[in-house]
């Protein structure tokens, strides 16, 4: 069965960098867009960065834009997201995604599966 498995959240520092990993495994990764989604308290969730099936297109939510870079090693069946310039606002709980084909539509209703994700909390 499709497993994700994220890894590398914590607290940091406004301002500071935190990475955070996903390992896959169960389907053809390489087959798949994956995205990195976020909830915050008292909200919903929010999708916040995705990349196509071999990587070449990447797509970033206004507000991470410039600050965040998502990744993905197809021999490794992981997909990364390395958050720099943070905030407070950026704290939430973060979850990796897997979507259902290989382009990433930027809606969580085309997510399939999702890992049971990390804490990230940005303070001083």
């Amino acid at each position: 069965q499709v497993q994700l498995v994220e890894s590398g959240g914590g607290l940091a520092q406004p301002g500071g960098s935190l990475r955070l990993s996903c390992a896959a495994s169960g389907f053809t990764f390489s087959s798949y867009a994956m995205s990195w989604v976020r909830q915050v308290p008292e909200k919903g969730l929010e999708w916040v960065s995705g990349i196509s099936y071999d990587g070449s297109d990447t797509y970033y939510e206004d507000s991470v834009k410039g600050r965040f870079t998502i990744s993905r090693d197809n021999a490794k069946n992981t997909v990364t997201l390395q958050m720099d310039s943070l905030k407070p606002e950026d704290t939430a709980l973060y979850y990796c995604a897997k979507h259902e084909g290989r382009r990433v539509v930027r809606a969580l209703r085309y997510l399939e599966n999702y890992g049971q994700g990390i804490r990230v909390t940005v303070s001083s």
